[in-house]
This record gives structure tokens, C-alpha cells and sequence, in this order.
């Protein structure tokens, strides 16, 4: 490959950053005036700049409520395509992500513990009250997440078939679901209630308050992708490649163990599980970009999700209705197509690594 055709591809792919950004100001911008209540985008920005001269109501609307749940959605969208990829680089799996591979599964049970079995734990763990309970549920979610990557990793070093090892994460996202269940059945009704709630999954109950809780969890684990573009090249030739390079195999399991718990359990935690968005936009990216390396893979994903993300939310709120649809309802819907797709393509021989 020459010079010449060296630039003309950085100067697409810089083009398609750039389009991206611009494409996510957009649906901001949508998600900000659109909804139960049309907002002027010129009020809009009057609120936001400070300015007076715009209803009272508006203004609660935008600062209370929208703002928040968009900053929500950006860091879900963000932190579940970021935990997806690392994943699926990890396990060398194209429908690896932390909903398939029971993840959300381990984070949910963490929740599950720190809301209905607070009583137990002494009031520990009671989400939404305060700055601690907020942080406890992070810990719990990210607690539950990371034992069942850990379980998984354990097994990994003895199954080297990436189907087998899917199959073994779907059985441990079954474990732990019989265990939530286990724990709705002996649990308070109201408990019971403020679970099954939570697990619609939604942005909008996330408060200013717990978003100062949220960003830094976020900001940190994404911030320790900085340190893994070459280690994750390096594993989509295999660990023993990767070895021979001087990479320390073990020391970036656990980085990654790390980064994609902290992530997927964060989000899971205030935000509901939320599914799909970490198997489908890895494979957005690789094929948008045309590139397997993680330098330019991982801002990718974080763009595209925080996109996707926002894009969902506004499906969800149904413009001009006053009905919301679980977030849930739309990153199905989007993507369980997806996935059919990945597997008919793989079925034909080919491979999203391989780009």
C-alpha cells in the first residue's frame, strides 16, 4: 500500500469521525426539543446558555429531565459498545458482549442483592437515597459483573471453542437469573416492584446527583482503554502470539476484566440492563471503518454508541405521545436483527476479525 492510498484512507476515516460527531449533535439536538412536549430549539438554547425569557416548565423539562437522561444515554451507549468490544476481542467471538455472555446477568444480580436484599445487609445498599447507597449500588452491579467474567475467563483457559464458551455464558446468565428469581420470591412486594421497574431498563431515572457518581465511574474505565489498543491487536492472532510479542496475556485479562465490569455494571446499575447495543456496534464500526485495529476501533464504538444509545431514547419516548417504551423494547428490536445477521454472515465463512 503506497503513500497515496495511505492518505486517502486517514482522510476518510477522519471524514467519518467527523460525521459522526455531527451526527450525534444531531440527535442530541432531537432528543433535547422532541417528546411529550415540543420544545423550540431556540428555547432550547436559551436555557442552556442561561437566558430567561422561557417557561418555567420548559425549563424544568430541559434541566431536570432531558439533560440528565441524554448524559445518561451517551455514557450507557458509550460504556456498553466500548465493554462490548473488548469481548469480543477477548474471546475471539463476534456475538460475545456482556448481555449474551451473562455479564448483565452478574450486574443484575448485584442489583438485585443491593435492592431487595438491603434489608438484610442493613441498609447498606439502597439505591437512589444518597451519594453512598448510589456508589454501593455501582459497587454491587460491577461486583455481580465481574465474578461471572471472572467465571468465564476460568473457564476459557480450559475451552478453546468460542461456541462451547458462549453456551457456558448463556448457562451462567441462567444461574443468575434463577437466583434473582430466588430473591423476588422471598422479597417485600414494594422491593419486588422497585426491581421489576428497574429492569425495563430507562434513562430517565438517572438524577443529577447520581450522574456525579456515574461520569467518573465511567470516565475511569474507559480511560483504561487508552492502555489497551496493542495488547487487544495483539490478541486477535491469538494469546500465544501475543506472547511472543513480550505482551503480558494475564496482566491484560485483568485490565480488561476490570474495564468491561466496571462498565457494563455501572450502566446496569442505574440504568436497567440493557441489551444489544455491546454485540452490535463493534460490528458497526468494522465495517464503517474497514479496520480490525483497536486505535481506531475504540473511539469508533464509543461515537457510534453514544449514537445508537440516543437514537433508542428517542424512539422510546414516542414523540408527541405521552407513552415511553422500555429501552429495552428498541435496542431489541434494532439489535436481534443484528445478531441473525452475524451469524448468517459467519454461516457463509466469513469473519468480522479478519477486516
Amino acid at each position: 500500500m503506497n503513500i497515496e492510498s495511505n492518505y486517502k484512507i486517514n482522510r476518510k476515516r477522519t471524514g467519518l469521525f467527523i460525521l459522526l460527531i455531527v451526527l450525534l449533535l444531531i440527535v442530541v439536538a432531537l432528543n433535547l426539543t422532541l417528546g411529550s412536549v415540543r420544545i423550540p430549539l431556540q428555547d432550547i438554547l436559551k436555557v442552556l446558555l442561561g437566558q430567561s425569557g422561557v417557561k418555567d416548565s420548559w425549563v424544568f423539562i430541559i434541566r431536570d429531565y432531558r439533560l440528565p437522561k441524554i448524559i445518561t444515554a451517551i455514557l450507557a451507549g458509550m460504556a456498553l459498545s466500548a465493554s462490548g468490544l473488548q469481548m469480543q476481542t477477548m474471546f475471539r467471538n463476534p456475538l460475545a458482549d456482556p448481555f449474551i455472555l451473562g455479564i448483565n446477568s452478574g450486574a443484575s444480580l448485584g442489583v438485585a442483592i443491593a435492592i431487595m436484599g438491603a434489608g438484610l445487609a442493613g441498609g447498606l445498599f439502597i439505591p437512589a437515597m444518597n451519594f453512598a447507597g448510589d456508589l454501593g449500588l455501582v459497587a454491587a452491579a460491577s461486583l455481580g459483573a465481574g465474578v461471572v467474567m471472572g467465571l468465564i475467563l476460568l473457564v476459557g483457559k480450559r475451552v478453546n471453542n468460542p461456541t462451547t464458551l458462549l453456551i457456558l455464558g448463556l448457562m451462567f446468565g441462567h444461574a443468575t437469573s434463577a437466583l434473582v428469581s430466588l430473591l423476588i420470591y422471598f422479597s417485600a412486594p414494594e422491593k419486588v416492584k422497585a426491581y421489576s421497574i428497574w429492569s425495563f431498563g430507562s434513562f430517565s431515572g438517572v438524577t443529577w446527583d447520581q450522574l456525579i457518581v456515574l461520569v467518573p465511574v465511567i470516565v475511569f474505565a474507559i480511560a483504561l482503554l487508552a492502555f489497551l489498543p496493542k495488547g487487544l491487536n495483539a490478541l486477535l492472532l491469538g494469546e500465544d502470539y501475543a506472547k511472543t510479542m513480550g505482551l503480558n496475556v494475564t496482566r491484560l485479562r485483568m485490565l480488561v476484566l476490570i474495564s468491561a465490569s466496571v462498565l457494563s455494571g455501572a450502566i446496569t446499575a442505574f440504568a436497567g440492563p440493557i441489551g444489544f447495543i455491546g454485540v452490535a456496534v463493534p460490528h458497526i464500526a468494522r465495517n464503517l471503518f474497514k479496520t480490525s485495529n483497536h486505535k481506531l476501533l475504540i473511539p469508533a464504538v464509543i461515537l457510534i454508541g453514544a449514537i445508537v444509545a440516543v437514537a433508542a431514547d428517542l424512539i422510546a419516548q414516542m414523540p408527541g405521545s405521552q407513552f415511553v417504551l422500555p429501552i429495552n423494547v428498541v435496542t431489541s428490536l434494532f439489535g436481534a436483527p443484528f445478531v441473525v445477521w452475524i451469524v448468517l454472515k459467519r454461516r457463509k465463512g466469513s469473519t468480522s476479525f479478519n477486516v
